[in-house]
């Protein structure tokens, strides 16, 4: 395994939650060979549809960290978001927001790992794969899951992002 303190911290969350990915083996942290900081280059580099990448953007949502786990095919629409959580502004993060809120940077960002929750949502797009990919704490690594699992190890609820 990878020995950045991101990295370990993912994969020290996925075990204490019994992750599993989409063949319900347990969800490791898998190294790339390069940085994959789009959802078309981790699908790309992972040989599988854009669809099946889940983007972890943190927003600032009326001052308080959000995590939205996004299809790599969708936009998030922000308006529609704050209507449905009910919200009055969400603004994306500046980068000192984010690492502030995660302890990783923007580009690998992981749905889990974080020095403290952090109030998340999922695409429900990401139900119609068996398999998704996650960032795993560094812009080079990732982790295999499940939409389902997502929900479950995140305590994310589910949300038409755009």
């Amino acid at each position: 395994m990878h020995d950045h303190p991101n990295v370990r911290a993912v994969q020290d969350a996925l075990a204490c939650a019994d992750a599993v990915d989409g063949s319900g083996r347990p969800s490791t942290v898998r190294i790339l060979p390069e940085a994959v900081h789009t959802a078309a280059l981790a699908a790309a580099a992972l040989g599988v549809e854009v669809g099946q990448i889940a983007n972890s953007l943190i927003f600032s949502a009326d001052g308080d960290p959000l995590l939205v786990l996004t299809s790599g095919a969708h936009r998030v629409d922000t308006k529609l978001i704050a209507r449905t959580l009910e919200l009055s502004r969400i603004d994306r993060a500046t980068p000192e927001f984010v690492r502030e809120h995660t302890g990783q940077a923007i580009g690998g960002v992981a749905p889990l790992g974080h020095p403290k929750p952090v109030r998340t949502i999922v695409d429900q797009a990401l139900e119609g794969y068996a398999e998704v990919w996650a960032a795993g704490g560094v812009p080079q690594s990732v982790f295999p899951t499940t939409y389902a699992e997502l929900l479950r190890i995140t305590g994310g609820v589910p949300v038409k992002v755009n």
